[in-house]
């Protein structure tokens, strides 16, 4: 059987969608680095991605996801910080932190990828760090561009006006296209 890409996260509000495609716009208009941006349409916040697996296990893991679900309620969450991975001399990276209710968002998290190793996913070697990314820098991009951009990025602030009830997460499908990703939701889990 053929076996499908894919990932565990958090749908944005259009409140979000639209704080990040100010940003972007704002950071493009100063930035001579050569980036590849996600389009905010298509962003998710990810609990824990999961590769390529057997279309059989999507059953199994929504059970997952349900038992990780049990006793934690709606949760908010909202854009906080700006920042890039791995440090601002070497941007490869560009991303929006979060703030709101952390706590509740990496419980559930640390359940849904303890849950998962019961079908053989591994844990991540990282700690969660919970962020959108805005873009990634191509690999073309020269050293001072990399700089340039990192002191940009310093400069610029993320308004935190915008925010997000978190009432469900979903487990999704994603194919790679030269367009862009095409996202289907395979099944969904309400927080009660």
């Amino acid at each position: 059987m053929e076996k499908i890409r894919a990932f565990i996260a958090i749908e944005l509000s259009e409140d979000i969608k639209r704080s990040l495609t100010r940003l972007q716009n704002k950071l493009k208009s100063g930035c001579g680095a050569p980036v590849r941006w996600t389009s905010p349409d298509s962003t998710h916040l990810t609990l824990q991605f999961l590769g390529d697996i057997d279309p059989a296990l999507t059953e199994r893991i929504t059970v997952v996801m349900s038992e990780a679900a049990v006793n934690i309620h709606p949760f908010h969450l909202a854009i906080q910080g700006l920042g890039v991975f791995p440090n601002p001399q070497r941007v490869k990276v560009i991303w929006v932190g979060l703030a709101g209710d952390l706590e509740i968002l990496g419980k559930l998290q640390k359940r849904v990828e303890s849950g998962l190793t019961s079908l053989g996913f591994k844990p991540e070697d990282r700690a969660f760090t919970p962020h959108l990314t805005l873009g990634r820098v191509r690999d073309n991009a020269r050293p001072d561009e990399r700089q340039s951009l990192g002191n940009l990025i310093a400069k610029t602030a993320a308004v935190n006006a915008a925010s997000l009830e978190v009432k469900n997460f979903h487990l999704i499908k994603s194919q790679l296209r030269p367009e862009g990703p095409l996202y289907t939701t395979l099944s969904s889990v309400e927080l009660k």
